[in-house]
């Protein structure tokens, strides 16, 4: 009895404990997504609370700048009217450290900031020094050159006598270091004199000298905090809600976030937009595939090859015009008229006839296209490689003797490719938080109720079992009864016979004896047959 008592509570315990079970899974699985994302809408907007805000203010990710020079290998021939042949050069690579300063909270759920930027030299991931000489056109010269096409012949000889004085050619051998941060150049200094404004820069001339120790422009961007579907995106930049570079008010628009972080929970409809000031424009990527990226899931966007199509190519981009060859982009507007194009390295997704005109090019779309891997559920890279190429529109003008017999070309200076991933704790702390703690709260509700399932069958069985067991005890009592009524029978049958001491002998006694203990049983309690001569029996 005390057993079957203690199994009775055993089975209600397992019981109970499985509609816990049960009950937990069910409401975790209703439950935990909703409680991910208000976790998520929280902890990636802009505000000093969240914790993703100290990663927005100074990013932990490192980046590193790599640039790839395209060496001349005969100017001479090229000043003749020859075609261009370079040589490919570098990588030349630098860590790039970013951080925001005047970081200004305003009352329409905005943020101002102005994000500072330095460049390290980084030998051990170079292919060369920046003490390494290179040999390509000088933009002073030839620029200067093609922005004279369509002035007076006088002024085109002056020109003509202040290169030759100065000593400026077509071509130049500069170190790598001076291309990128700077040279002296008495043609700066000329102009700076007698045009005060005409460069952005003062004293030296260098393709990245404005980048280093320097910001890219005031930022104003929305902080997600009132509304997070705007989190991320521009406001105004140095003031502007848009610019004027360009000749529609589509392509002059600023569009998307500063390029650092997106809104949450993307979808493969989504799209990648940002606001560059080194292009001067708006650029918007496209959903690719899904990937993974150190066991975190993430979203691949890349450039659609319409992204420096011209206008006769890709109408919207109409406004981005005067254009040339499909592919590259005409940036003279913001770089100080300078005839300099931006597009993909190596012409990648223009028209085949701009790497035709110069020997050395290989376009190659896994090594020359850009991406970009973001988390979509919390709308931060992991991993990114953008890569631009900027390039020269020259050849020879009539009145400028220093232009030689050049043919027209948009020759290469030199491409780079700005990337970062996430690494380290940065990246172990993002796993676990955002990916292993979700993942395992994923499985454990519906191990939870699988457990509470299996669990509530548990008393279920064992009632089942218990009255099976009952049943079997009664039939079994019963043919017990109806042994003993037919030993009354034999008894019966002895005695009508008169048989004598064989019949209600020893044998006779113990079977009279059996009957009357087993209709004495609690079980088989109840009328039943009357056994004839059983007192007599006795």
């Amino acid at each position: 009895m005390g057993c079957q008592a203690k199994a009775r509570w055993a089975a209600a315990a397992l019981g109970v404990a499985g509609l816990l079970c049960a009950v937990l899974g069910a409401v975790m699985i209703v439950m935990v997504p909703s409680l991910i994302k208000q976790q998520v809408l929280k902890n990636v907007r802009i505000d000093p609370s969240s914790l993703s805000f100290n990663m927005w203010r100074e990013i932990p990710i490192p980046f590193y700048l790599s640039v790839y020079f395209f060496n001349v290998m005969n100017p001479s021939e090229v000043l003749n009217g020859e075609k261009p042949q370079v040589q490919e050069r570098g990588p030349y690579v630098y860590r790039e450290f970013r951080h925001k300063t005047n970081i200004t909270f305003n009352d329409n759920d905005t943020v101002s900031f102005l994000e500072y930027r330095t460049f390290q030299f980084q030998p051990s991931m170079s292919h060369g020094s920046e003490s390494d000489y290179i040999v390509m056109p000088n933009i002073l010269v030839l620029g200067a050159a093609v922005m004279m096409e369509d002035k007076p012949m006088s002024l085109k000889f002056i020109m003509t006598l202040a290169f030759s004085t100065l000593g400026e050619r077509a071509f130049m051998n500069r170190t790598v270091g001076e291309i990128m941060w700077g040279y002296s150049d008495p043609l700066v200094n000329l102009i700076n004199k007698y045009f005060p404004g005409t460069f952005p820069f003062k004293d030296k001339f260098g393709l990245f000298a404005e980048l280093n120790n320097s910001n890219s422009g005031l930022f104003t961007v929305f902080t997600g905090v009132q509304n997070i579907s705007r989190i991320h995106l521009v406001d105004k930049w140095n003031g502007l809600s848009k610019v004027a570079f360009w000749h529609s008010d589509q392509c002059n628009m600023i569009n998307g976030t500063s390029g650092q972080m997106w809104p949450p929970f993307m979808t493969p409809e989504s799209s990648l937009e940002f606001y560059s000031p080194e292009a001067c424009r708006s650029m918007k990527l496209t959903y690719k595939e899904p990937g993974e990226f150190e066991g975190i899931p993430t979203y691949r966007f890349v450039a659609p090859k319409t992204l420096f199509a011209n206008g006769s190519t890709y109408p919207p981009n109409e406004g981005f015009c005067p254009c040339r060859e499909s592919g590259i982009q005409n940036v003279s507007t913001c770089r100080f008229s300078a005839p300099l194009f931006l597009s993909h390295p190596h012409f990648l997704y223009a028209d085949p006839v701009l790497a035709e005109a110069v020997t050395g090019l290989h376009p190659n779309q896994e090594a020359h296209s850009l991406f970009l891997d973001i988390h979509p559920v919390t709308g931060i890279p992991m991993n990114c490689s953008v890569k631009l190429q900027l390039s020269l529109y020259m050849k020879s003008i009539k009145g400028i003797g220093q232009t030689g017999n050049i043919e027209p070309v948009v020759l290469p200076l030199l491409w780079f490719a700005e990337s970062g991933a996430m690494e380290g704790d940065t990246l172990h702390t993002f796993y676990t938080q955002l990916v292993l703690v979700p993942k395992v709260m994923h499985y454990a509700q519906y191990v939870l109720l699988a457990l509470g399932c299996i669990l509530l069958l548990v008393p279920v069985i064992y009632q089942i079992r218990s009255q099976v067991g009952a049943g079997q005890s009664v039939a079994l009592a019963d043919s017990h009864s109806l042994a003993c009524w037919g030993r009354g029978a034999q008894q019966r049958s002895c005695t009508s016979a008169r048989v004598g001491v064989h019949c209600w002998g020893l044998h006779c006694t113990l079977v009279s004896f059996a009957c009357r203990v087993a209709t004495t049983l609690p079980v088989l309690e109840g009328p039943g047959p009357p056994l004839e001569g059983a007192a007599g029996g006795l």
